[in-house]
């Protein structure tokens, strides 16, 4: 019981952070972009995490098959922060931070599927929550913005961070240690990313600004820290009870633009009821675990 209380504490701060991240990186997308953003996180993620590592007694030992396993979460975990980004630039933080909540549906579907979990009622009616929380936030945008759709950047962030969840799990049944998992996903983040920059055109380059680099230095603090504290709570709980908690940073979110982004984040009924559905629907399959 006091490791379920512990993971589910680790998944609500990890909540506050990332909408805290989300947030920042809007900030500072008003000088830069989302590629520049991208590599500040991953910078700082393997920064923070390798030093704690050097600091608390080195790399511990972990099977190959665990590693590979983390390389391909890493590889997924490039494009949610690439996706997340851009999502944040092109249609906001709380409108971004909610889309990409739908994550514990696929993750609840693996858990169902592959780990042999029942499927309830809550589970069910969650499902309806935040798919009708979707559709409020998406039905119309502030902005037409020549070929861009919001589903562009919905499947891929849900999808992606839905099968990513269930395997950091798996993976810490083998082997329990989160801040390893964490410093390695951002290596391997990094040699990704180095490829995506390579091959990326003109428009998706760096864009340095010296205003930028405060709100980007913030977003990879709390970013690094909410990798750290979701794969220590998934260490510790459920994959069904943990990332439903940790997907509420929608309502996290909204209240930070609205304090500290007032001047270039739009929020109408619309989306604040968007957003809360989306929440009320990871509560209902949190409760129907």
């Amino acid at each position: 019981m006091a490791s379920d209380a512990t993971a589910q504490l680790l998944a609500l701060i990890t909540s506050v952070l990332y909408a805290s991240a989300l947030v920042s990186a809007r900030s500072g997308m008003r000088y830069s972009n989302p590629t520049t953003v991208t590599l500040v996180s991953i910078l700082m993620q393997n920064l923070l995490l390798w030093t704690a590592i050097f600091f608390t007694g080195g790399v511990p030992q972990v099977p190959v098959f665990g590693v590979l396993l983390f390389t391909l979460v890493g590889i997924f975990q490039l494009g949610v922060r690439l996706f997340a980004y851009t999502g944040v630039e092109k249609i906001g933080a709380s409108r971004s931070s909610a889309l990409q909540s739908v994550s514990p549906l696929i993750s609840a579907t693996i858990a169902i599927t592959i780990l042999g979990e029942h499927a309830s009622l809550f589970i069910i009616i969650g499902t309806f929550l935040v798919v009708g929380g979707i559709a409020l936030i998406s039905w119309k945008p502030e902005k037409e913005l020549l070929g861009f759709r919001r589903w562009h950047l919905l499947l891929p962030i849900g999808v992606l961070s839905g099968i990513n969840h269930p395997i950091r799990r798996y993976v810490l049944t083998i082997a329990n240690e989160p801040l390893f998992f964490s410093a390695l996903m951002g290596t391997v983040s990094l040699a990704g990313f180095l490829v995506y920059l390579a091959v990326s055109p003109v428009s998706h380059r760096l864009l340095w600004n010296r205003q930028a680099i405060g709100p980007f230095l913030a977003t990879g603090l709390c970013e690094t820290f909410s990798i750290l504290c979701i794969i220590t709570a998934i260490s510790l709980g459920r994959v069904v009870v943990v990332v439903p908690i940790a997907s509420s940073y929608p309502v996290w979110s909204l209240i930070q633009a609205r304090i500290f982004l007032r001047d270039i984040e739009s929020i109408n009924w619309k989306v604040v009821t968007g957003i809360f559905s989306v929440v009320a629907g990871n509560f209902a399959i949190y409760l129907g675990r």
